[in-house]
């Protein structure tokens, strides 16, 4: 049995993580931010700290006398947050984005993971208990893309490769082979809808990780709320890519996705 501390951001996977990594006899200490993190989550943990957003002092101090060894870092933390929300920030957390040349994603959460290793603390592979969860390559539905939205998940696969790269943002979509909107900061469900604000329905969503992922942090993910969006919004194909994406409560995914003719494809 091990003991594994939960950084959790928003969402529900640090919760399905919780009730997994339970099952298989593990003893689970969360670590919740207020106001981001789903209350819910104490229900599924054997205890849980609360912290301030920027509370980084107070964060390492309790993974030291938690005694943690291993820490899974998971669901999302909007970036905007660095951005809006410096001045709630600690001196330990200021010091540590003061050193760094610049904020992309993995050069803070670099950062971070050496902060932990510094008291003892791994970062361990966020997909721990959760590869279920990563489908390979094939359909999952019914429908399947058409030959021009196929030729638009090439088109969108080659871009946000790139893009995904340079670490701006993992998602593009495309329509007759033009990139109608391209994910930066927003993060995925707002990169739809604002694709449907912009052209008429019928539209295609390629997400895919960054060339050389590390599966400790920001693994992609969709969920049957990347769906729903679609939906309102016009999209008929999402294209994800195998074993490097979560699908979260995939059934009710391509329940939703079959209802609604729409295509879900793992690249």
């Amino acid at each position: 049995m091990s003991r594994i501390g939960l950084l959790a951001g928003e969402g529900k996977l640090p919760i399905v993580f919780a009730r997994l990594a339970k099952e298989k006899g593990d003893t689970v200490i969360g670590f919740g931010l207020k106001g981001i993190t789903d209350p819910a989550l104490e229900n599924h943990v054997e205890k849980m700290h609360w912290l301030n957003w920027g509370a980084m002092q107070a964060g390492l101090l309790l993974l030291a006398t938690e005694r943690i060894k291993a820490i899974i870092m998971l669901g999302k933390i909007k970036k905007e947050k660095f951005f809006k929300n410096e001045k709630d920030l600690d001196e330990k957390a200021k010091n540590m984005l003061d050193k760094l040349k610049e904020k992309k994603d993995y050069a803070i959460l670099n950062e971070v993971s050496g902060m932990f290793k510094k008291i003892g603390v791994e970062v361990i592979d966020s997909t721990t208990y959760l590869k279920d969860l990563i489908p390979s390559k094939g359909m999952l539905t019914k429908r399947e893309p058409t030959k021009q939205e196929r030729d638009d998940i090439a088109c969108g696969k080659d871009v946000a490769r790139i893009m995904a790269g340079f670490d701006i943002g993992q998602t593009v979509a495309v329509m007759d082979k033009t990139i109608i909107a391209i994910e930066a900061m927003e993060g995925t469900d707002e990169v739809i809808a604002r694709a449907g604000s912009l052209v008429k329905s019928g539209f295609t969503v390629v997400k895919v990780a960054r060339p050389e992922q590390d599966m400790r942090f920001d693994v992609p993910l969709v969920g049957p709320d990347t769906l729903k969006i679609m939906i309102r919004s016009g999209g008929k194909v999402l294209a994800v890519e195998e074993n490097k994406t979560l699908l979260l409560d995939k059934e009710e995914m391509v329940a939703l996705a079959d209802e609604n003719d729409i295509s879900i494809v793992v690249i």
